[in-house]
């Protein structure tokens, strides 16, 4: 419990601290830290560098290899949103499609770079070649898993709240992954869900990875394998996820706000 205890208040704080930190810096000026989302609102970009970081860091603390893989997948993440801010293509066959045309994007390159991550990462989280195989599958789908999920305020982090909460029952070290993943979502859930601020792909994909590093640690072959086809099932009907998740929320299942990149 101390080590799930301690991870947790890690991720936490240091992502308010780290996003309190940005807000005074500015790096480049305020002004490229604001976006506009779909309510006109604007919306600070300082949480998702924050959270992915300070949950990095938590996760490196139990595993290096997690940390490594949580990382990757905020980089990833903060390139997309930054080359690919202005690319309305979203979804892996439209970046895929572009690459056969001999065009890298931003996508693509978050593609790549998160799967070669977590396929790394997943080497040294198991043991045996199949499950280093799945185990990186889990981390890469829940990094992009989750992310399909943030197209409305606090759809990605509320996600990974109820999805990592039944992990913290787990002895370590997927308690304390999933702890890691839990407290950075609990540090950003009051401004995103308050349309303050957003974690972009940054935030989503670092969370997502942390929440797939957890279940690499806490489960054998048969539960690697049933949450590879859960994410893999997410990946291929991304459209309708990300639809599931605009309706969340909503009497109707109309749009009231969402994220820039929604």
């Amino acid at each position: 419990m101390t080590t799930r205890t301690t991870t947790f208040a890690t991720a936490a704080l240091l992502t308010r601290g780290a996003t309190a930190a940005l807000r005074a810096l500015a790096p480049g000026g305020a002004d490229r830290w604001r976006r506009k989302n779909h309510a006109g609102r604007t919306v600070e970009l300082y949480c998702g560098p924050a959270c992915a970081a300070a949950t990095a860091l938590a996760a490196a603390r139990v595993h290096p290899a997690a940390g490594l893989a949580v990382f990757a997948a905020g980089a990833c993440g903060a390139y997309d949103d930054i080359a690919g801010a202005d690319d309305p293509r979203r979804g892996f066959c439209a970046h895929l499609g572009a690459l056969r045309q001999g065009e890298v994007t931003s996508g693509a390159v978050k593609l790549f770079g998160i799967t070669a991550a977590a396929l790394v990462a997943g080497t040294f989280l198991k043991q045996r070649p199949l499950d280093r195989l799945l185990a990186g599958v889990v981390i890469a789908g829940a990094a992009h898993t989750v992310n399909l999920l943030d197209v409305r305020p606090a759809r990605a982090a509320s996600a990974v709240l109820a999805l990592g909460a039944p992990g913290l029952l787990r002895s370590a070290p997927g308690g304390a992954l999933a702890a890691a993943a839990v407290g950075g979502a609990a540090a950003v859930l009051p401004e995103d869900l308050g349309e303050r601020a957003m974690i972009g792909d940054t935030g989503a994909h670092a969370l997502g990875a942390a929440l797939g590093t957890a279940v690499v640690a806490a489960n054998g072959r048969a539960g690697l394998l049933a949450h590879a086809v859960a994410v893999v099932a997410a990946t291929v009907y991304g459209d309708r996820v990300s639809d599931w998740a605009r309706a969340l929320g909503t009497a109707d299942g109309t749009v009231r706000s969402a994220h820039p990149h929604g």
